[in-house]
């Protein structure tokens, strides 16, 4: 999955009745093993257990990291550059949403105000979390998104513990044997099973492996979709 938006425009929020918005927190970013100079941004339900992974930037990863680990750089980056401009201006953020996900991009708002009234910023998600760790304010996404995208960890938390059980009970029969290394979790393809791309995911999940543990999601969706 990418992160991606629409043009920088600011568009105020229409009266519809709001999405069900659910909870997010940042559980981890890790470089990325296919696509040099990008990185994997793991957020997490914080009322559940699915994971969102988002392959992100360079520039966008060491923003969120340096904000992260509350470094302060010898000169401002853009996106403090931009909280002192919103400071200035008088614009509070309210919160980030990742509203969207089409064609494998993620879509996402910067939701302010002025005082006056509440306006929303079309942004790349990785942009838009950068901002939203320096004004310290929630991040949420929507059920669409979730559903299409997230990795739903208990099921193969199962899965793999049933595995896990099975070897010990190899090994109480055989002790001098010893305990074969997990396997390296293959790059899915159409010639693999259900049943085979299940464990391929638990195995990358265990690896904390999230870049490829999202392309075998994404073969998943295919499959049942």
């Amino acid at each position: 999955m990418r992160s991606g938006a629409t043009s920088p425009d600011r568009k105020t929020l229409s009266p519809l009745v709001p999405l069900k918005k659910i909870p997010l927190e940042i559980l981890g970013l890790s470089s990325s093993q296919s696509q040099s100079g990008s990185f994997a941004l793991i957020l997490g339900e914080k009322t559940g257990n699915r994971r969102l992974p988002i392959i992100i930037g360079m520039f966008e990863a060491q923003s969120i990291a340096i904000q992260i680990e509350k470094i302060s750089p010898n000169r401002p980056l853009t996106h403090d550059l931009f909280k002192s401009f919103a400071e200035q201006m008088h614009v509070a953020v309210l919160e980030v949403l990742i509203s969207d996900l089409k064609e494998g991009v993620f879509y996402s708002k910067i939701v302010c105000s002025d005082g006056a009234s509440t306006f929303e910023l079309d942004a790349r998600p990785s942009d838009a979390i950068a901002i939203g760790l320096r004004f310290g304010v929630p991040i949420f996404t929507v059920e669409s998104v979730l559903s299409e995208a997230g990795i739903i960890l208990s099921d193969l938390d199962e899965n793999a513990d049933e595995d896990d059980d099975d070897t010990d009970d190899d090994e109480d029969e055989d002790n001098d044997q010893p305990t074969p290394k997990p396997a390296e979790p293959r790059e899915p393809s159409g010639q693999v099973s259900l049943d085979e791309l299940t464990k391929m995911l638990a195995q990358a999940l265990e690896r904390e492996d999230y870049e490829k543990a999202a392309k075998i999601r994404d073969e998943l969706n295919k499959r049942n979709g």
